[in-house]
């Protein structure tokens, strides 16, 4: 897939996301229900590949190399598609959120 620009917004990201799954696939968005799962699903992939990575329980002998990247590529998308199917806006609610935490925690951490 053709990448769009290097200062790729997450509004980009979710147009990307959009445009992927309906018009390259003609799909919809799956249920918020079921996108919850799959983004749970991801979460807990992101979890055993930092565990194999940083953790004390090393892979199988017949498992492949994982990649966190990759994981977290994966939850990156879903929640792109889950905000899309309820009409998030991802760069608004991100930047809601860091106003949050400047503000509450401006002096927590100095």
């Amino acid at each position: 897939m053709e990448r769009i620009d290097s200062k790729r917004t997450l509004r980009d990201v979710q147009q990307e996301v959009d445009n992927l799954i309906k018009v390259e696939w003609h799909s919809d968005y799956w249920a918020p229900l079921s996108s919850l799962a799959r983004l749970t699903e991801e979460v807990g992939e992101l979890a055993r590949e930092i565990n194999h990575h940083y953790g004390e329980k090393p892979k199988k002998a017949d498992e492949g190399p994982g990649s966190i990247a990759s994981e977290m590529g994966d939850i990156l998308f879903i929640l792109a598609s889950l905000a899309n199917s309820i009409g998030i806006d991802l760069d608004t609610s991100f930047e809601e959120v860091m106003a949050k935490y400047q503000k509450r925690d401006a002096r927590r951490w100095s």
